[in-house]
């Protein structure tokens, strides 16, 4: 079995933007989120994207817990699993992988083992807007039988979006403040009325 240090990644344009739009949503806090997908051959397929936490419970085991039974239950449903972990930090110009993210990232790699961590740049984030650049506004982390998530150098080269425009798009739901519209786990644990799949999201 392959392991994350030899796969390359590709996430879905909805996929990337829905999460990117959850840490907007929440400047003041932490947030977190699984993502979806299924291995084919060399190639970890990102194809959707649940935004999980944005308080204080972002590092609380029970609700988590919930989070990812419901979640794993939903998509395995059509053939998808959890592929990976998207955090963004609290602080603007923090980039660093702090233990809660390290922690929830260790659970998914428990069981998939190709599973990548993506922090969110926020440097990255802040200069699309001059410069169109089409890398993934986050860093990739993966690991392997050390123990330990390191910084992918090359990152730009193994996380990619499946649509090259996908920045472009992204910069078009940020001028409409689409983050406004974004649920999370959270916000359905509070209400349950709120659709956690951000089902309208993209209408």
């Amino acid at each position: 079995m392959s392991t994350g240090g030899e796969c390359r990644y590709v996430i879905d344009q909805n996929a990337y933007i829905k999460l990117i739009l959850h840490a907007l949503n929440h400047k003041a806090s932490a947030v977190n989120g699984l993502l979806l997908g299924r291995l084919s051959g060399e190639v970890v397929e990102i194809t959707n994207s649940v935004p999980l936490f944005h308080s204080s419970q972002i590092g609380l085991l029970p609700p988590l817990e919930i989070a990812l039974i419901t979640i794993e239950e939903y998509f395995s449903s059509q053939g998808l699993s959890i592929v990976g972990y998207f955090h963004a930090n609290e602080r603007f110009d923090d980039l660093e992988l702090g233990t809660v993210a390290r922690n929830i990232a260790d659970h998914v790699y428990r069981y998939f083992p190709q599973a990548a961590l993506l922090l969110l740049d926020n440097k990255k984030l802040g200069a699309l807007q001059n410069n169109k650049d089409m890398a993934p506004v986050m860093q990739l982390y993966t690991r392997d039988s050390s123990k330990s998530w390191k910084l992918e150098s090359n990152g730009n080269k193994r996380l990619t979006t499946k649509e090259p425009s996908a920045n472009i798009v992204l910069l078009d739901f940020v001028s409409l403040e689409k983050w406004n519209d974004v649920v999370d786990f959270d916000d359905h644990l509070d209400d349950i009325s709120k659709d956690w799949l951000n089902s309208g999201l993209f209408k």
